[in-house]
């Protein structure tokens, strides 16, 4: 053997044993000796208090899932008892989180570059207790005290495992106190047991409503089996879904209860979690189920969530019940309207870490608001610069009264008041005086349509075929188009409010078309006899923030054709309308008049009402009205001017006057009328005003032959006759 050669083996060897030493007081070493070391770097690492007041071992092994010169680097498998992470000096507890054991591998080679590289780590006893300040403060925050900068050490910890713990969450800027507890169910409860089947298993075989009631009722009789037997912290790993397309969700491990306060609200609730979360894996998911009640409202879903650790997506079968919907601004941050009370439940897929804001989509869902049913989806986007709300519903039956708050709620029957006991209307006043809130309408944008079967706003007046498209940009509200059936004949209404500008600016134009009489007076017996129907048109614009103040202001014009109708003073009385009745007997007596036509072309002005035409052609006479109507101060200055066809006695009536205020109209007889005013008049030559715009509404009722109006508005085209001059032949 040479010397070199002796040399090469010589040192060879005493590396061999310089390693072998290594391993051996690596393997042998006191590890507790370190922890001054560790928990003083630790705390400066994170600028904030850290212990580790127990046992610290390590054990080294090679990672299984490594391949080539990695596979043969070992990693630490760390140990730690009675570890403790302290809060800022302003936070009112001592410690932010306490371990009774922490027990994960970690990668050795990225610490050099500050990362710490955890595969999976389970905590057992865990309890954390989180705190921000109205100021944003939070104690979750690591901040370095020299710098204020964040630390530049990144954890990287793929899953989490764990145990019983506790948890108190307290956010001043949310209004919350809550304190949550796990504790371990004993016995998994399979995942499809509670939830149902996946959705990619549902999307290949649709499962029935009796198989999930099923379902349900197995896990409830196996629950308290489960309940019953040791704590299991395992869980088993990824399973592959009957689809084929990812990891099945895992078993239900761990049951949570939690109390508390959440924005000023009563918080209570419990439910079930699984016992690994996956924080980097954007595929696996982790089991979700919760009862929840917050104020009058309750939640219960049951799902997955994947990628929590950056709030990557849900996936749940969604619950929600309430007093009102209004309550859930609060808790989403969604404007909706006072409702009664209401009850959905449906599928909630979100994903919330898209790029232009999360986005919850509330798929096929079913609802009762009052007594009205609600189908469809709704898709809300948390986008800039507001968030967004859009779908489409559909109905078989919605009540008015549950449609109220939409349009505006009426106070109540008996009382006047609104629901808090809160006045509606301004005394005094009958057009609805309740303010739009068009603050929370900047809030959010929409695009909402809904149509509804059938429609109840009054039960023998029924409305069908509704159809809704609403819009909402940026506080600016529009219905278009806004249309339904009614009496035989349809409405087709467009709405537009701008509550973005103050005061609110509006503008709507509706369109009536074939309304049968005696549908429109279903109660009123002699109206089953009438053939005809009411046709009109209204455009009008108005600012102000409620109906009152967009009608007293309005600028416009409204025109209204009626034809084959009939005339009483029961009508009067069952439609409320004492000056009515009053107006009618002192026109026609007690007996039944038929009405040939009546007609109106009215224009406003700043809320003030004039008529261009004004009549009624009845079977013996001629009645014209005259005057006008304010809005804005619900004031009335009326003329009713009979004028009679042929020698009757009703020719010797009086004209009559409506004067007074909408809530308390006063009708009386005109002492002295001005002759002047039916001087010369000649049937309806009086009347100059053109009609064309009246005669448009003629051809939507059966047909001009039939209709009564038609021959009445040429008639009113006509220029008046002179009369013949009285005196001498040839002007003698």
């Amino acid at each position: 053997m040479t010397r070199t050669k002796k040399v090469l083996i010589g040192l060879g060897g005493t590396l061999v044993v310089l390693v072998a030493a290594l391993v051996l007081v690596v393997a042998l070493f006191d590890w507790n000796q370190l922890k001054p070391t560790i928990n003083e770097r630790v705390s400066a690492a994170i600028g904030r208090p850290f212990a580790i007041n127990g046992e610290l071992t390590v054990q080294w092994r090679r990672p299984a899932d490594e391949t080539g010169w990695r596979s043969w680097v070992p990693w630490p498998r760390i140990a730690m008892e009675d570890v403790a992470i302290g809060n800022p000096d302003w936070a009112e507890d001592p410690h932010m989180a306490t371990l009774q054991r922490a027990e994960f591998s970690l990668s050795p080679l990225p610490l050099l570059a500050r990362r710490v590289m955890i595969r999976q780590i389970q905590l057992t006893g865990p309890a954390a207790s989180l705190q921000r300040l109205k100021d944003g403060r939070a104690n979750w925050v690591f901040t370095l005290p020299e710098s204020g900068e964040p630390s530049p050490w990144v954890m990287d910890i793929d899953k989490i495992g764990f145990d019983q713990g506790k948890v108190r969450f307290r956010d001043e800027t949310l209004r919350a106190d809550v304190e949550a507890q796990i504790d371990p169910l004993g016995k998994p409860i399979p995942f499809a047991a509670i939830a149902g089947k996946p959705a990619d298993a549902q999307q290949q075989q649709p499962e029935s409503k009796a198989g999930k009631q099923k379902e349900q009722a197995q896990a409830g009789a196996r629950e308290p089996d489960a309940q019953a037997g040791q704590p299991e912290a395992k869980t088993e790993g990824p399973r592959q879904s009957a689809a084929g397309q990812g990891a099945a969700p895992p078993d239900y491990v761990f049951g949570w209860r939690v109390k508390g306060r959440y924005k000023g609200l009563p918080l209570r609730g419990e439910g079930k979690i699984g016992g690994m979360l996956a924080m980097r894996d954007t595929t696996l998911p982790f089991p979700l189920q919760a009862d929840v009640s917050v104020g009058d409202t309750r939640i219960a879903l049951a799902g997955t969530l994947t990628d929590p650790a950056n709030l990557g997506a849900l996936d749940l079968r969604l619950e929600l019940s309430g007093a009102t919907m209004s309550d859930l601004y609060p808790l989403t941050g969604v404007t909706l309207p006072d409702t009664p009370r209401y009850a959905t439940d449906g599928r909630l897929v979100a994903r919330l870490r898209e790029p232009g804001g999360a986005v919850f989509h509330y798929r096929d869902f079913n609802g009762k608001v009052g007594a009205s049913d609600l189908h469809g989806d709704l898709t809300f986007t948390a986008g800039a610069p507001r968030p967004k709300l859009a779908g489409k519903l559909n109905s078989r039956l919605l009540r008015m009264r549950d449609l109220g708050p939409l349009v505006g709620v009426q106070p109540d029957a008996k009382t006047g008041k609104a629901a808090g006991g809160k006045p509606r209307q301004a005394s005094g006043k009958v057009l609805p005086t309740q303010e739009f809130r068009t603050d929370r309408w900047r809030v959010m944008d929409a695009d909402v349509t809904l149509t509804a079967d059938r429609i109840i706003y009054d039960e023998d007046l029924p409305i069908t075929k509704f159809d809704v498209h609403l819009v909402m940009d940026n506080g600016l509200l529009t219905l278009d188009p806004l249309r339904f059936g009614m009496a035989g004949g349809s409405i087709d209404t467009k709405l537009r409010l701008d509550g973005g500008r103050t005061p609110m600016a509006g503008k709507a134009e509706i369109a009536a078309r074939g309304l049968r009489l005696k549908q429109l007076f279903p109660k009123v017996e002699s109206m089953q006899r009438a053939l005809g129907q009411l046709n009109g048109n209204a455009a009008l614009t108005g600012t102000g923030n409620s109906v009152a103040a967009l009608l007293g202001s309005a600028s416009g014009d409204t025109r209204l054709l009626i034809n084959d109708g009939v005339i009483s003073r029961a009508l009067m009385e069952i439609a409320g309308l004492n000056v009515g009745n009053y107006v009618v007997s002192k026109l026609f007596g007690d007996e039944e008049v038929k009405i040939n036509c009546g007609a109106a072309d009215l224009q406003m002005q700043r809320g003030v009402m004039t008529p261009r035409v004004f009549v009624f052609d009845t079977e013996n006479a001629l009645v014209q009205i005259e005057g006008n109507a304010n809005f804005k101060d619900e004031t009335l200055d009326l003329d009713i001017t009979p004028r009679s066809k042929g020698v009757r006695v009703f020719s010797l009536r009086s004209p009559l006057y409506v004067r007074g205020t909408f809530g308390d109209p006063q009708a009386g007889v005109q002492v002295l009328p001005l002759a002047a005013r039916g001087a010369g008049a000649v049937a309806l030559g009086v009347l100059l005003t053109p009609v064309a715009s009246l005669l448009a509404l003629v051809a939507p009722s059966a047909g001009a032959e039939e209709n009564q109006c038609a021959k009445l508005l040429q008639e009113m085209r006509q220029p008046p006759k002179a009369p013949p001059a009285k005196g001498r032949a040839g002007g003698k």
